[in-house]
């Protein structure tokens, strides 16, 4: 069974979703992510690629050199970093990071906000893609 990892932090979810990809809890990723000189309170993590990414390739895992824009939920790779709640504050940009995750055919997307009802969402109509960074399925560690 999935249990998906809810961020502590309001501006947690970049480390929640790298927890939901590597199988770490919120506790474990977040003293990775702090050794690494990556904090939730810095604004940096949700409207930059680089500390996902960089969180991600310390764990040996693999994702894709550029962010694609979102077209439709059919054609997102199998596991992906999914930016959605686009918005923009002083001239910059902002989003959520959540994971698209298909599994046995199945398509699914662990939002790790915890003020969700559930953490494991398919309603698709109501979340707003703005683009996604495919990610290598990682080795079980």
């Amino acid at each position: 069974m999935l249990n998906p990892v809810i961020q502590e932090e309001t501006t947690g979810c970049g480390i929640a979703s790298v927890a939901n990809i590597l199988g770490h809890t919120y506790p474990e990723m977040k003293a990775t992510a702090n050794a690494m000189g990556i904090y939730a309170e810095d604004e940096s993590l949700w409207s930059d690629t680089q500390y996902v990414r960089k969180m991600l390739a310390h764990k040996d895992v693999v994702t894709s050199p550029d962010e694609a824009p979102f077209t439709s939920w059919q054609a997102l790779p199998d596991l992906a970093l999914l930016a959605i709640k686009p918005h923009q504050r002083d001239g910059k940009h902002f989003w959520h990071w959540v994971v698209f995750k298909r599994a046995n055919g199945e398509a699914m997307v662990l939002d790790s906000a915890s003020y969700l009802p559930a953490n494991i969402r398919t309603d698709f109509a109501a979340m707003q893609p703005a683009w996604f960074i495919e990610v290598s399925q990682p080795a079980a560690e």
